[in-house]
């Protein structure tokens, strides 16, 4: 007996993964993809009840999978001010307006928080001082991110407020910024942590409530699930308890992954533990992932440790390898402690000498404690070679890059790394190739959510201003896809629940403006998602919101 549809998707094209390959419609029953198959077959499976979706001739794929990116705080950051420079800030003086201008609103004393400025986009190749955000906001501290989410500047007010002063030492895993004798406000890596705790902390509500709002957003993008890469990396366990109360109240629009802070300083990881909250506890709406720990910091930040120096910004200046955030014997001690515990680690580890350090702690504790299909992973995974890579395939150790940073960060790249070694960045054909299931992420907020240059860069390695690193690094659109969508699921342990359209896996569905496989590349840039379903329920739909 014919079982009948609760909705069907007709009169376009469907990819249902990349071994499914292409079908003419689709069925979905309860939460649950039904069917695929030709539009007669699928008509057939349709009730008197059924809602049929005409697609209009567009392409629908499974929801897109953001495999790494940070969905609080990207809620937060949505209400901060934005220094991006594809918003227009593309000097200092723009910086500094757009914090004028949030001065003029802001209580005297309240903090007035910027994100996403690039120096390398900048007319001016270079940082604000302390004391240009002291004349822009007299009255308030300020803090500025840059958009790697590692370096940022602090006014004098907050560097007051943090207890950062001129002979205050240089963190271990960090660096204060000092010139002619005085302090520049520029802190990289742990030494943001003091202005960081300076700040206000929100409530589990406003944590709930930034949540729920870059949740909705995701799904205007195609995005039906993300991994939430450090729960605790602010508030410790109040992020955990928002995430736990979103999920009751129904108030978490897409599903994720979480990761648990388990570093030097953030770590709610013995929490946790202690409440049984390990990778593979919860359902498919938030379900705990890995642990996190950060080695080192980011390359266009000049803070991702590597085994090269980076080139030299002034003459006569020291070699620069980066930052170390933690020494390899504390690496390995976490590693031994997470893998004994049961749960999947996910470090942040950007440049090679990063990446081998990680690589070593791993080896170390499968030699310990061998277990199979733990997918321990390596987050970003940026700057390695394919004898890295090797060792990883050799081990199950899965990585999970950003190729849109080639795309907003990669002429910045030529400037601190050179021509050369830009090229092998966040190698994706290489990592498929090897078989170590590479996913596609933002790291969303360093980069924006857009998945549409994510998806540009894979398929042509071009950064944003058309410049090519590592063509011999491309995919194919249906690879790149699968990198959104399998591979995301596979990274996370979820990829015979969700990442393609077969039956019997989530109906999570994204249909876009552009069929990516018909289009020009570039205009991959101005696709838009018009439909969401989630669990086959519609979600977003670009026309009924418009209307």
């Amino acid at each position: 007996m014919t079982r009948t549809a609760d909705r069907i998707l007709v009169g376009g094209k469907i990819w249902a993964g990349l071994a499914e390959g292409f079908f003419e419609a689709l069925a979905i029953e309860g939460d649950k993809v039904l069917a695929t198959g030709t539009r007669e077959e699928i008509e057939a499976m349709a009730g008197p009840q059924t809602e049929v979706i005409d697609l209009k001739g567009k392409l629908a794929t499974p929801g897109l999978n953001d495999n790494h990116m940070h969905l609080h705080m990207y809620g937060f950051n949505m209400k901060q001010v934005d220094l991006r420079a594809r918003d227009g800030v593309r000097s200092v003086e723009a910086l500094l307006a757009r914090i004028a201008k949030a001065a003029e609103t802001a209580e005297p004393g309240e903090w007035i928080v910027g994100r996403g400025y690039d120096h390398d986009k900048l007319a001016e190749s270079r940082h604000p001082h302390r004391r240009e955000l002291d004349a822009a906001a007299p009255n308030n501290p300020v803090y500025i991110v840059r958009a790697c989410g590692h370096v940022g500047v602090a006014s004098s007010k907050a560097l007051q407020i943090a207890e950062i002063g001129h002979n205050t030492p240089d963190p271990f895993g960090g660096a204060i910024g000092r010139a002619e004798g005085e302090l520049t406000g520029w802190l990289a890596e742990t030494a943001r942590e003091p202005v960081q705790r300076a700040m206000p902390s929100p409530t589990v509500d406003d944590i709930v409530e930034a949540i729920e709002v870059a949740g909705r957003d995701l799904l205007t993008y195609g995005i039906t699930s993300c991994m939430e890469a450090a729960i605790g990396i602010r508030d410790d366990m109040s992020e955990m308890r928002a995430y736990q109360k979103a999920h009751a109240e129904n108030r978490l629009p897409v599903r994720v992954a979480g990761v648990l802070m388990g570093d030097l300083d953030r770590n709610v990881v013995d929490q946790c533990h202690a409440e049984g909250l390990v990778t593979g506890v919860g359902d498919d709406m938030f379900r705990i992932a890995g642990v996190k720990i950060f080695l080192d910091g980011s390359a266009g930040g000049r803070t991702a440790f590597m085994s090269e120096p980076y080139e030299s910004e002034t003459e006569g200046a020291p070699a620069n390898y980066g930052l170390q955030c933690q020494t390899a014997q504390q690496t390995e001690d976490f590693v031994m402690k997470y893998h004994k515990w049961g749960y999947q680690v996910t470090p942040h580890a950007i440049g090679d000498a990063a990446i081998e350090q990680m690589l070593v702690a791993y080896e170390k504790a499968y030699a310990a404690h061998p277990v199979e299909d733990r997918r321990h992973r390596i987050e970003h995974c940026g700057w390695l070679s394919q004898s890295q890579i090797d060792r990883m395939a050799k081990m199950g150790i899965v990585p999970a890059p950003q190729p849109t940073f080639i795309y907003f960060f990669g002429d910045g790249y030529e400037a601190c790394l050179g021509k050369e070694r830009p090229q092998f960045c966040y190698p994706m054909k290489a990592f498929l190739e090897a078989g170590v299931h590479p996913s596609a992420s933002t790291d969303c907020p360093v980069c924006d959510i857009d998945p549409f240059a994510n998806i540009y860069a894979m398929v042509t390695r071009k950064t944003d201003t058309g410049v090519v690193l590592g063509e011999d690094q491309r995919l194919s659109m249906a690879e790149a896809l699968h990198c959104y969508t399998y591979e995301a699921a596979y990274g996370v342990h979820a990829e015979e629940r969700k990442g393609r359209l077969i039956p019997g896996q989530y109906a999570d569905v994204a249909v876009f403006s552009n069929d990516f496989f018909e289009i020009d590349p570039e205009a991959i840039l101005t696709t838009v998602c018009d439909m969401t379903l989630l669990g086959g329920a519609v979600v977003f739909d670009r026309e009924a919101n418009a209307t």
